[in-house]
């Protein structure tokens, strides 16, 4: 029997929300099960865009004014108060209430308020945020993608762990090969914070994950491995770069295909590839960032995504909670003698 699980939504963030908040719900409701969805936000806008097919038994509305913008900063967030959608879906799983909470709002303000509100993992330092990539086989978790700047070599090892308990819950049928993203693939390439953690990594025995040492940056899509980890700086700039690669190539495909007759012919003819080839870039598909590090998962939806987007990373919230991923984090966690 399926675990119930209840997921706090944050309802204001993003944008094109509250709609896109609750198409996504809507989409994602039909094929959900025992799912409880607890929404945060102004209530009489919510209920405009609420639709017939949507199960009133899956949800509640908690009914607040108060939104975090888009445009605030951290501190101008936390100081608005408790009462804002954000915080308030923060605190009712800091309340047991629900099982996982999910904004497409400010990245930032989420940030700071999952920490002011949330406890870390005993043992982890320091919190990192995570995501999925699509690989030539499949899929790989990639973090950290900018939570932190600075990484000592324990934060690393905290976060190969957690890199390969999101994996394993996501897909468990799976082995996680863990790899740390430097500048060559030998022992001797990189800092020494990269090299002192090789070697330590290289010690751990732990039968969830293989460590596969280092991983340049030009194989992370190889799916040789399938968790590759990094400082904040260096992920933010490898998840921009891949980003723009992968924006650069579809917008360079649509012009070779639309420039001449020629062009336009040989796009007919390959519009079934060319459709799928589009389908596996679509970034929608791999939205819902995680924040991993705290005693509850907190899952970030891009806020320019639509509601198919946000509808997938609350599947993503289901699989965390399905998968026992704190639990798992909590087993596996490093501890340095």
């Amino acid at each position: 029997m399926d675990k119930n699980i209840t997921i706090a939504v944050d309802a204001m963030g993003g944008d094109g929300s509250p709609k896109k908040v609750i198409d996504g719900i809507n989409y994602h409701s039909q094929n959900a099960k025992n799912v409880k969805y607890l929404i945060f936000g102004n209530k009489e806008i919510i209920d405009y865009y609420i639709p017939g097919t949507l199960n009133k038994s899956c949800f509640n509305i908690i009914d607040t004014k108060n939104k975090v913008e888009g445009k605030d900063t951290p501190l101008e967030a936390a100081k608005r108060g408790k009462d804002t959608s954000m915080w308030l879906s923060i605190e009712s799983v800091k309340q047991k209430k629900a099982d996982i909470v999910i904004s497409a709002g400010n990245t930032g303000a989420l940030l700071v308020i999952s920490k002011l509100n949330l406890k870390m993992i005993d043992n982890i330092d320091k919190p990192a945020l995570s995501a999925l990539w699509p690989n030539k086989i499949g899929m790989s978790v990639v973090l950290d993608l900018g939570a932190n700047i600075e990484c000592n070599e324990k934060n690393l090892i905290d976060f190969s762990i957690m890199g390969a308990s999101i994996f394993k819950s996501l897909y468990p049928n799976e082995k996680a090969k863990v790899a740390l993203l430097n500048i060559g693939s030998e022992e001797i390439k990189g800092n020494e914070i990269l090299k002192n953690t090789y070697q330590k990594m290289s010690k751990i025995n732990n039968s969830d994950f293989d460590f596969n040492g280092f991983i340049e940056g030009n194989e992370i899509m190889n799916g040789e491995v399938n968790v590759i980890v990094s400082d904040g700086f260096t992920g933010n700039v490898a998840l921009k770069t891949a980003e723009g690669t992968a924006n650069f190539i579809t917008n360079e495909l649509k012009n070779v295909f639309k420039n001449n007759l020629l062009g336009r012919l040989s796009g007919l003819i390959n519009y079934f590839n060319l459709k799928k080839f589009k389908k596996r870039l679509d970034p929608r598909l791999y939205n819902g960032a995680i924040f991993i590090g705290l005693d509850s998962p907190v899952v970030k939806s891009h806020g320019a995504t639509d509601y198919i987007g946000f509808s997938n990373s609350l599947t993503v919230c289901e699989k965390i909670v399905k998968g026992d991923l704190i639990n798992k984090i909590k087993s596996n966690i490093y501890r340095e003698n």
